[in-house]
């Protein structure tokens, strides 16, 4: 079972937090620390007492937009010891993925924080730990009421949304990707659950485990890796150019070649082509204007 600290300079946030972390039965105890200070504090305590002290913490669960130092700036100084709490961001902010995950963050977590996905990141946890696995909590029922013997939620939660924890308050995006057709890729934006057609994504930027889709109209971050989209889309014309790239090929506007080097540009957006994609994407491109 985890031993977790859970850090957030906002409050309210911070007490939602706790209450789902504690709602799990995998989490043994969740404490609380509500600035960069106390929560430094208390890691610094952890680890004088070692992974198996009475002090000990597993996994922090950490903001990054703080007051003083950021939740990346803790995680960067946690990277220096030799056996650090795993760390797991939540975050209203998408932008920071890709340094999360250069940070070993074990997962990336979007306010609002829904009670499905922070069990994942708590199996995530649990997994690398090797801690065993204990089934997550029940949901409520549809009426939303939770089932008996639930904790009711945090104080005051009761006043803002009834005896459930709100998750509805802040506008900030969660993600989630689910496949609704063929020809469409769900993307929950805080709650709103919009339809992308994969004939308007021009082309797919790997983050960390996340990928981002572009299209004319903006971008979409996704937990999906760029592997498995590769995988399904290649009937639908998408080649991979680079390991950080995945193209439309019909959006494709211009294939430059420059001192040996491959790029194209899609739109306004000029991709590089890695040696290994270069031959194949310009037969791909040669075959499809010659019909």
């Amino acid at each position: 079972m985890l031993r977790v600290l859970a850090v957030d300079d906002e409050k309210p946030l911070l007490e939602e937090l706790l209450y789902l972390l504690r709602s799990d039965p995998r989490v043994l105890s969740a404490e609380g620390a509500s600035d960069a200070t106390e929560a430094l504090r208390r890691i610094t305590r952890a680890l004088e007492s070692g992974p198996e002290g009475a002090d000990g913490i597993d996994v922090v669960f950490l903001d990054i937009h703080m007051a003083g130092l950021t939740g990346l700036d803790i995680a960067k100084l946690l990277a220096g010891f030799a056996r650090p709490p795993l760390i797991v961001f939540v975050t209203a902010h998408e932008g920071f993925a890709v340094q999360a995950f250069d940070l070993k963050a074990v997962d990336y977590v979007l306010k609002p924080v829904r009670p499905e996905r922070l069990a994942e990141a708590v199996r995530r946890a649990c997994d690398q730990l090797g801690r065993s696995a204990v089934q997550p909590p029940e949901p409520a029922d549809p009426a939303g009421t939770p089932r008996t013997g639930a904790p009711t939620g945090p104080p005051g939660a009761a006043a803002l949304s009834g005896p459930t924890v709100p998750a509805q308050r802040r506008p900030a995006p969660e993600v989630t990707v689910a496949d609704r057709t063929a020809d469409q890729i769900a993307v929950e934006l805080g709650g709103v659950t919009r339809f992308v057609a994969i004939a308007d994504i021009a082309y797919v930027e790997a983050q960390g485990d996340y990928a981002r889709l572009h299209t004319d109209e903006g971008s979409h971050l996704v937990r999906i890796p760029l592997s498995t989209l590769e995988e399904r889309w290649a009937a639908r014309g998408f080649v991979r150019i680079h390991r950080r790239h995945l193209v439309a090929l019909g959006r494709i506007d211009e294939l430059r070649l420059d001192a040996g080097t491959t790029s194209v540009r899609v739109g306004s957006a000029e991709l590089q082509v890695s040696r290994r994609h270069a031959r194949q994407l310009r037969d791909l491109l040669m075959r499809q204007a010659t019909g």
